[in-house]
């Protein structure tokens, strides 16, 4: 049987694939090429452009070391000045952090004079004239004008509800704010503990605490007569018609806002309003002339629970009355305002307690709110409408169905998908929120904690809780500008007096001495 014989292959060519220990390797072709080359005679053309290449090439270089060297000195036979060793080393400062680094930064010490030369020497420039040679100096810039509020906390919930409205206006203010707190120690403590952390705000705050006990505020209702209540807010609630008596005659003007409320935009813009009112006005809040709720006597055509107040114009109107009023003649003969409003709409004083002598008016409902409709329907001379913007409500309003989402809408389609604004002064007019306000969530001491947030289904919650979470959660430490230079101040005055006893000490303190030895 033949033997069967075998051959290998490979994909490499032999010289690839033969063995680097072989004594003698196959030849490479390219080797065998290099060995023809080498043996052929150069051509005469190959010769000339060889040596046209060599001398091209150093024509070239002769040419740029010549020109390079010929910067050593200008046309005029002139040596430039050196390049200061400190624009060399230039940095940019942290006050001009974006300052550009000239361009010697970038070349290297060796060459700096050899830029420098190419450099031409810049024409002499005329000094600048001063800016105060041709016009008056520019007067420095005008302080802000400080937005001025006036709050009422009593009690932990409502300082915790009112933490929030607080922390959303230093938030969005462009200006300086005060803050005016009528409360009791538990609030006041619940929101020093929060303030205080805020060690740099954009803009100055002062955070004044008016302390007022709780029988001095039953005494300075029953001094006005029959004025009473049985809404929630109680005997503070009635505190927001004595804003003007509590605070002192410094303050001119202030914003009230519930402590329900929260702010969503700037209040330097509700501030502005001021300046917008009629000079009589001395209230401004929104109305609402298509509500009517007869046995509330239609209180709810407006809403107390924020209103611009001209506390001057109360003051000069005399809007409470008081017994030491009554009292006085001189006092007696100027009529106050309020007495006079309350009749018109609830009629005489029905007694309270007959026991202790007490009156009260019949029928006045929604608290403080109730008091504040009959004075603006019985002189309507001082009222304005205030922007349903600032009184976004949860109550009866329903928010006027406005929400957060469709970021695109556009004017027309807001106003066409919003309820409650016919037939009012906002009609056919998109209302732009800016104040949000969540009142009437009934069960819970905090709106916060309304149990409507967790359901899924409800409007109210579908279209603000991503609002209200924002501004719950958003801490206060994160109010801190560190390179700011404004400041935050916290004062608190204890055993505050009303108005009208400041009125009766001084009267006490004018009066002629008696003399007891002087005969009768």
């Amino acid at each position: 049987m033949a033997s069967a014989s075998t051959s290998s292959t490979s994909y490499f060519p032999p010289y690839q694939d033969s063995s680097p220990i072989l004594p003698d390797p196959p030849h490479s072709p390219w080797r065998s090429r290099t060995h023809l080359f080498r043996r052929r005679p150069l051509h005469f053309r190959q010769v000339a452009f060889i040596v046209a290449s060599i001398t091209f090439t150093f024509s070239l270089f002769a040419f740029y070391h010549y020109r390079d060297s010929s910067y050593q000195y200008d046309l005029d036979g002139v040596s430039p000045p050196a390049v200061d060793s400190e624009s060399l080393s230039y940095r940019p400062t942290f006050d001009n952090v974006h300052a550009h680094r000239p361009p010697a930064h970038h070349v290297p010490p060796a060459l700096a004079n050899t830029v420098a030369a190419a450099e031409p020497e810049p024409s002499p420039q005329p000094e600048p004239v001063p800016h105060d040679a041709l016009s008056p100096a520019a007067p420095p810039p005008l302080a802000l004008e400080p937005i001025v509020f006036s709050l009422i906390m009593f009690y932990e919930n409502s300082a915790a509800e009112g933490a929030i409205l607080i922390k959303s206006l230093i938030l969005y203010s462009s200006h300086p704010l005060e803050f005016h707190i009528i409360c009791d120690q538990s609030a006041q403590e619940y929101l020093e503990r929060r303030i205080a952390l805020i060690k740099h705000p954009q803009h100055d705050v002062l955070i004044r605490f008016y302390r007022i006990p709780f029988d001095r505020m039953e005494a300075r209702i029953q001094r006005e007569g029959a004025i009473s209540t049985d809404h929630s807010a109680g005997v503070p609630g009635l505190m927001k018609l004595f804003i003007h008596e509590i605070l002192p005659p410094s303050v001119k003007r202030a914003i009230f806002v519930d402590t329900d409320a929260f702010f969503i935009s700037d209040p330097a813009q509700l501030w502005a309003r001021f300046a917008a009112l009629q000079p009589g006005t001395a209230i401004s809040m929104p109305y609402h002339p298509d509500q009517s709720e007869p046995e509330w006597h239609d209180a709810n055509k407006i809403c107390s629970c924020i209103m611009l107040l001209d506390l001057q114009h109360l003051r000069d109107l005399r809007l409470m009355d008081s017994s030491y009023y009554r009292a006085d003649p001189e006092a007696a003969r100027v009529p106050p305002l309020g007495p006079s409003a309350f009749e018109a709409m609830f009629g005489k004083p029905i007694p309270a307690d007959a026991e202790a002598g007490t009156v009260k008016y019949d029928g006045v409902k929604l608290g403080d709110q109730g008091y504040w409709w009959a004075i603006v329907k019985h002189r309507p001379d001082l009222f304005e409408h205030l922007s349903f913007d600032w009184e976004v409500s949860s109550c009866l309003m329903d928010m006027y169905l406005k929400g957060l989402g469709e970021d695109d809408a556009d004017e027309a389609h807001e106003a066409w998908d919003q309820v409650h604004t016919h037939a009012t002064p906002e009609q056919g007019r998109a209302v732009l929120p800016k104040m949000v306000h969540f009142n009437c969530l009934d069960g819970v001491d905090r709106y916060y904690d309304w149990s409507g947030w967790s359901d899924p289904e409800n409007g109210l919650a579908q279209r603000w809780l991503p609002a209200v979470r924002y501004h719950v959660g958003y801490k206060w430490l994160w109010l801190n500008t560190p390179a700011s230079n404004a400041s935050l101040t916290m004062e608190t005055l204890f055993d505050v007096k009303f108005a009208d006893e400041i009125f009766a000490e001084e009267r006490a303190s004018a009066a002629p001495a008696v003399d007891e030895n002087d005969d009768i």
